[in-house]
């Protein structure tokens, strides 16, 4: 693995609920829960799991939209975990995101060229006609003519805003982009230009990703690696034909059951799982998906397994893996 862009260790995010006249405290949102990764140079690290297990809140806290609990959160190298905003500035230039929404995250105000352009100004890159050859430069990367910069968004549809939302987090040149579920909100057939486009991009530039989704067809397309998200924690981290070829824990097998084949006469043995995903209020003793697990045993229920290597270069947290006597 190349030297890390982003390195994440023992994040956690946690949002007090608080109730009543008096704003008392109602208890703690556990939505990131101590979780380590590392994006290298060049990769595509996608995060994956149910709505509601912390992928787009961990993603938000790595782009320090939003402050970490604890943890640390370096990029390429410089702690960035507490830096003021002031400070956080220059690092905005190497790591930029793209939001799931790509209608609300435009300025229906502002017109499109002005969007893309405005990293630019902030930054004080580039003004003037300057700034609009680079724009220009920038709408023609993303499959965008050049004349739709005067154009406000609601001109636009889904995809082709979301090529927006791209121009703009490529203006500033960022090693790193963070991809917030981007395709989520568009027809199949705009998910895959948008997919290959960002493919495209990565090799051209050497750009690296964290991608956050939920459709698994799209991860296995984009990814280098894989992390397996449940209730706040990373439960499975390893290469993408590792985890979709021979999945190790179960609720990533179970999530994989789910995928439905493209060969009709195929048939997959779903894994059904019983129960509701517990409160990230109040989660589980022991490991957090002991309550849903089929192959649960004692110490599951009790004690909280350890994210190790349970195969090389194949992360879990599970105590069928080493643990004497599991079934």
């Amino acid at each position: 693995m190349n030297a890390p862009v982003l390195e994440v260790t023992a994040l956690k995010k946690h949002f007090p609920v608080r109730k009543g006249l008096l704003r008392r405290s109602a208890g703690t949102v556990f939505a990131v829960d101590g979780v380590t990764f590392k994006v290298a140079q060049g990769e595509t690290l996608s995060l994956v799991g149910e709505s509601g297990c912390g992928k787009s809140t961990l993603a938000r806290t790595a782009m320090r939209l939003i402050e970490p609990t604890s943890g640390t959160i370096r990029l390429e190298g410089e702690d960035v975990t507490h830096l003021s905003r002031r400070e956080m500035q220059p690092y905005r230039r190497e790591l930029q995101m793209i939001f799931q929404d790509p209608f609300s995250s435009l300025n229906p105000r502002m017109k499109v060229g002005d969007i893309v352009g405005e990293p630019l100004k902030v930054h004080g890159l580039s003004r003037g006609k300057e700034k609009q050859a680079r724009v220009a430069e920038l709408f023609g990367q993303v499959g965008l003519r050049p004349a739709l910069m005067q154009s406000f968004p609601h001109e636009f549809s889904g995809g082709q805003r979301q090529r927006i939302s791209i121009a703009r987090a490529l203006a500033l040149s960022p090693k790193l982009i963070i991809a917030d579920e981007p395709v989520s909100a568009l027809d199949v057939s705009i998910q895959a230009q948008v997919i290959n486009l960002l493919m495209d991009l990565q090799q051209q530039r050497g750009l690296s990703y964290l991608f956050v989704a939920h459709d698994l067809a799209v991860v296995e397309h984009i990814s280098h690696r894989v992390a397996v998200m449940y209730l706040g924690k990373i439960v499975e981290q390893a290469d993408k034909r590792k985890i979709f070829g021979n999945p190790l824990h179960p609720y990533t097998q179970a999530l994989l059951s789910a995928v439905p084949l493209p060969n009709p006469r195929v048939k997959r043995q779903k894994r059904i799982l019983q129960g509701d995903v517990p409160s990230p209020m109040n989660p589980p003793p022991g490991c957090p998906f002991h309550t849903r697990c089929p192959h649960a045993f004692e110490p599951c229920k009790t004690i909280a397994p350890a994210f190790r290597e349970v195969a090389p270069g194949h992360e879990a947290a599970c105590h069928l893996y080493g643990v004497v006597g599991a079934p």
